[in-house]
């Protein structure tokens, strides 16, 4: 029995499978992310009550951060300093407390999303690709050459800078630095913005698309010029916003210019930037495929 878990800002999917076949379809739950005692002891009783006497093989992680990943650590598994009230310096691995002794990879929910979708989604058969997520928090996780990109740390991009839309007055919902990407484009900053939820914008969700889609086409142009990814999945709840994915694109286009001229996203209907092919599953796929590839490993020792 293999365990996958994504920890995300607002929710939690959990997934057990049986067997190292991608294709089956593994048990899932959801659960709402409140406190660390609470939501951690949802996961643990989910776990338990499927592993049975047998146990779990391994167990992947991919959870929302910033997130100490190098596994020679001492804080190997905290979520640090993030901004998610009550989660700053939690210790995951100790609040699930998992069995002695079984295999546990532990990758940001961006980077758990990368790799889902690159092994069984819109990324099937591209080696180099990037999944961003703007939802709850605002985040990138790279795939190099097949591979997850950094090994021992992350990276934080919904903290750069970015050139201020000249028609936003808002002042920024990061607690950190104001106006950040994540300050100015996550779902929190979208209601900040305009006083309600996105899902209720009425009126005001070209406005909203507009500027939106002005900072994220920033970001996406940064991860093009600095990791060159074949393509990019444009995943979270910020994400389907009607119409954003489109002025994403045309914003791209005519931000690049003609600097990557022939770049196939100067191609707004390219493909370059795509929505995720398993959906809301990116990031708990990825996390299985960890453990998957733990199990595996741990199998072909015990035969050697």
């Amino acid at each position: 029995m293999i365990a996958g878990i994504e920890t995300g800002g607002t929710k939690v999917i959990c997934a057990v499978s049986q067997s190292g076949d991608p294709s089956e379809a593994p048990a899932t739950t959801w659960i709402d992310t409140t406190t660390p005692d609470e939501t951690l002891g949802e996961i643990r009783a989910f776990l338990d009550s499927h592993a049975g006497s047998s146990g779990l093989d391994a167990v992947g992680i991919a959870s929302f951060g910033p997130l100490d990943v190098n596994p020679e650590s001492p804080r190997f598994g905290w979520v640090t300093s993030t901004p998610k009230a009550g989660w700053r310096n939690t210790d995951l691995l100790a609040g699930l407390k998992l069995p002695a002794g079984v295999p546990v990879a532990v990758v940001t929910d961006v980077t758990g999303a990368a790799i889902g979708e690159q092994q069984l989604g819109a990324g099937t058969g591209v080696e180099d690709l990037a999944y961003v997520t703007v939802g709850t928090g605002v985040g990138a996780g790279i795939i190099a050459g097949g591979k997850p990109l950094p090994v021992l740390a992350h990276p934080e991009v919904g903290h750069l800078t970015v050139r201020r839309h000249p028609e936003d007055e808002y002042p920024g919902i990061c607690p950190f630095h104001g106006d950040c990407l994540e300050g100015l484009t996550s779902g929190p900053a979208v209601a900040g913005r305009w006083g309600r939820p996105g899902r209720d914008l009425g009126a005001d969700l070209k406005r909203e698309v507009d500027i939106s889609s002005y900072y994220i086409a920033q970001l996406m142009a940064t991860i093009t010029y600095t990791v060159a990814p074949q393509r990019i999945v444009f995943g979270g709840g910020v994400s389907k916003t009607p119409g954003l994915l489109k002025a994403v694109r045309v914003k791209l286009a005519a931000l690049v210019g003609d600097a990557l001229d022939g770049h196939d996203l100067t191609a707004t209907n390219s493909g370059y930037i795509v929505r995720p092919g398993l959906g809301d599953y990116s990031g708990v796929q990825g996390a299985l495929a960890l453990a998957r590839q733990m199990s595996e490993s741990r199998t072909r020792a015990s035969l050697s």
